[in-house]
């Protein structure tokens, strides 16, 4: 096909999505401290320095649209510095100042814990000791911010099914520790979520938003998951999978699934980094300041694209989950994994 035909087709294909109504759009940031990424699950003192970078994202909101969702770990609440950057983004951004739960790192702590071994899975800790450190984590939340926090996400996308009880107890009305195509060993098995949110029946009041992930083929992803069983499903999260995740994949495939999601009915883009990426050495994927540039000119480029291709809207967790009761979200029961 020429390459003019191609073109044309991808606009009236771009016009006749957003026919469908606005696409919105969540971009979450898991606000957290430093270490995760060399392995380092140390119950306290690693800093929080990445946190003063946010700054940089206000563009995202002032010139593009798009508020941020901070899902922020007691460690980050605990700094008073932090939390003036924090403050900062909430005042001056609409930022949303949301719950991640490092439970490895929120009092009450065990002084048996291993800095340098993964951490408990959250489904065997005891569950009044997992309780107490969210309300921990929450109460931080609330004294930071004069309000409940709302919206939550727990670290290592460590949640099943059986965890949710426990949100709603809390007050939290948003839940995104889901991702779909993602399993792991002797862990949640999260990859035959769906990728627009919905409302699981067994927790009523919790909306459950995923981050956006999906794969190039249903049947392909059902298929592998069916054969290769849950040590190895989760390979196809690096050679199957498209995301607007600016960290994982390029702006071509970003692009790729945004429009993928719409032509299978999407309804909510959800894409999420962490704090740390934003700091140079903070990750393997970022080694230098070199890198932490190009990764905010990669983010800042597809969401002007974003806003320029379809009409959006940019929105908090906490304001999807506002309007979530009049979008005609699914309603699940009974699903084939931890979601």
């Amino acid at each position: 096909m020429h390459p003019a035909c191609v073109y044309t087709d991808l606009m009236c294909q771009d016009s006749a999505f957003n026919a469908m109504g606005a696409l919105r759009v969540i971009v979450s940031l898991d606000v957290e401290e430093e270490g995760l990424f060399s392995g380092n699950y140390a119950a306290s003192g690693c800093g929080v320095r990445n946190v003063a970078l946010l700054r940089r994202l206000a563009p995202l909101t002032l010139e593009l649209g798009f508020p941020l969702t901070l899902f922020c770990a007691h460690a980050v609440f605990a700094d008073a510095e932090a939390c003036g950057h924090l403050a900062w983004m909430r005042d001056h951004c609409g930022a949303e100042i949301a719950a991640h739960l490092h439970h490895w790192s929120t009092p009450p702590l065990d002084a048996r814990h291993d800095p340098h071994a993964p951490p408990e899975r959250t489904d065997r800790l005891p569950r009044d000791l997992l309780r107490r450190r969210l309300h921990t984590l929450l109460e931080a939340g609330r004294a930071f911010q004069s309000a409940p926090l709302t919206s939550f996400r727990m670290g290592r996308w460590d949640l099943k099914a059986a965890i949710r009880p426990l949100l709603a107890e809390a007050g939290i009305t948003l839940d995104s520790s889901v991702c779909p195509l993602r399993t792991f060993r002797h862990g949640p098995d999260h990859f035959l979520a769906p990728a627009d949110p919905w409302w699981p029946e067994d927790t009523p009041g919790l909306l459950e938003s995923p981050i956006t992930q999906i794969p190039l083929s249903r049947t392909l992803a059902r298929a592998w998951h069916a054969l290769v069983g849950q040590r190895w499903a989760d390979a196809f999260h690096f050679w199957g999978a498209l995301s607007a995740n600016p960290v994982w994949h390029a702006p071509a495939v970003m692009r790729a699934a945004v429009r993928l999601h719409r032509a299978r009915g999407g309804k909510v883009l959800h894409l999420f980094l962490h704090s740390s990426e934003l700091l140079p050495g903070g990750s393997p994927h970022v080694p230098d300041q070199q890198a932490a540039d190009a990764l905010y000119g990669k983010l800042y480029a597809f969401l002007r694209w974003l806003g320029e291709t379809f009409v959006v809207h940019g929105l908090t967790a906490a304001q999807l989950a506002a309007q979530a009761p009049s979008l005609g979200f699914a309603h699940l029961w009974g699903t084939q994994g931890d979601w």
